[in-house]
């Protein structure tokens, strides 16, 4: 009987032991005692912040070539407006990991950048107008995606273009509609900047536990979602055919703009890279990231650090998607092999990332894997 005390005593005292430590095990020896805050305050600080406000710019130049154009509808105006959007769409694809906040909660990247649009409905929406650019179902029909028709779509000449805008009969509309989704997306930018930099700054740092609810569990999950989703799948698996028994060509991204989709994937295969070694945003500086915080648990795999064989398989999908035209559509029709070629070396690191990398943080995968690879 004494025994049956004595184990059931012992019982409760590891219960007890266990349940009194908190999520970040910095009192408990032996345990993950890295300082997850200074992470945090890195990313917020030095990468999220800035990178968001840098876009915030570029989305009040791509209004203004807007109302410039929308005021006078010419070549020269056109041209000035599809290199502020090109100039916008490429600074999109430093924040467009960052699903979290204000942003997840307005549903930022769905409404800033669905690819492919539904050209059809837009065209009723411009013709029929009573649109409401906040509804869910419109999400296809606006964003880079929408302007990426209007600005390059329309017809196969500048002068054809500018004639939607200028002699159509339905110009104004198009004028209104352009303006409308440009203002749209300036206005969830504006919301996302403010959240950033007013409260949610400090709850996202001071939110530094190891829950399933933590600031880094859910924007490691974010970053891996979208790795995973919108840059190897969405980028290049979907329109490569990875994922059925047919390629898309018209499913890239920037599909009308024909020469841009590389410089959009580089861009957000960079801006990834640089989230994991906690690179400062436009600076060679790093802080703390998710590299060093692997380094710092020494996490080895096949005998290398974990942290060199991510950073490895990311250079080695930049050299293989080196050797695609910068024109993905074309790429997909005349030599599909090279586009599967880099889906292979970018799928490679999703393993390092999702199953080793998180299982040496101990962190939740919380989105469900549909694409049947």
């Amino acid at each position: 009987m004494k025994k049956l005390l004595f184990l059931f005593a012992a019982i409760l005292f590891v219960v007890a032991g266990c349940s009194s430590s908190d999520d970040t095990n910095s009192d408990n020896p032996g345990t993950d005692t890295f300082n997850r805050k200074a992470l945090l305050e890195n990313i917020a600080d030095n990468i999220a912040i800035p990178a968001y406000k840098s876009f915030k710019g570029e989305m009040t130049n791509l209004k203004t070539a807007t109302s410039e154009f929308v005021t006078t509808a010419d070549e020269s105006n056109l041209i000035k407006l599809r290199t502020a959007w090109l100039d916008a769409h490429v600074s999109w694809q430093s924040v467009s990991m960052f699903e979290i906040g204000k942003a997840e909660e307005v549903s930022f990247r769905n409404f800033m950048n669905v690819y492919p649009v539904t050209t059809i409905e837009i065209e009723k929406n411009i013709t029929n107008g009573g649109y409401d650019l906040n509804s869910v179902s419109k999400q296809d029909e606006q964003g880079f995606g929408a302007l990426d028709y209007l600005l390059n779509g329309l017809a196969d000449s500048n002068a054809g273009i500018v004639a939607f805008y200028s002699s159509d009969v339905n110009a104004i509309k198009y004028k209104t509609y352009l303006s409308d989704v440009v203002e749209h997306m300036d206005t969830l930018t504006t919301q996302v900047v403010n959240d950033w930099t007013g409260d949610y700054r400090d709850s996202f740092v001071n939110n530094s536990g190891s829950s399933a609810t933590s600031s880094l569990d859910k924007l490691v999950n974010d970053f891996l979602f979208h790795y995973e989703k919108h840059l190897r799948a969405g980028k290049i698996g979907i329109p490569a055919g990875v994922f059925s028994n047919t390629t898309f060509n018209e499913k890239v991204e920037a599909f009308y703009k024909k020469d841009a989709s590389k410089a959009l994937f580089n861009a957000n295969l960079t801006a990834l890279q640089d989230f994991f070694n906690g690179k400062h945003f436009g600076s060679a500086t790093t802080g703390e990231s998710l590299k060093t915080y692997l380094d710092f648990l020494n996490t080895i795999k096949e005998e290398e650090d974990l942290s060199t064989l991510i950073n490895n398989q990311f250079n080695l999908a930049r050299t293989e998607a080196s050797n695609l035209a910068d024109d993905f559509s074309a790429e997909v029709r005349t030599n599909n092999n090279l586009m599967l070629d880099a889906y292979k070396e970018l799928q490679k690191n999703v393993v390092f990332l999702k199953v080793d990398m998180l299982s040496a943080l101990s962190i939740r995968v919380d989105f469900v894997d549909a694409d049947g690879d």
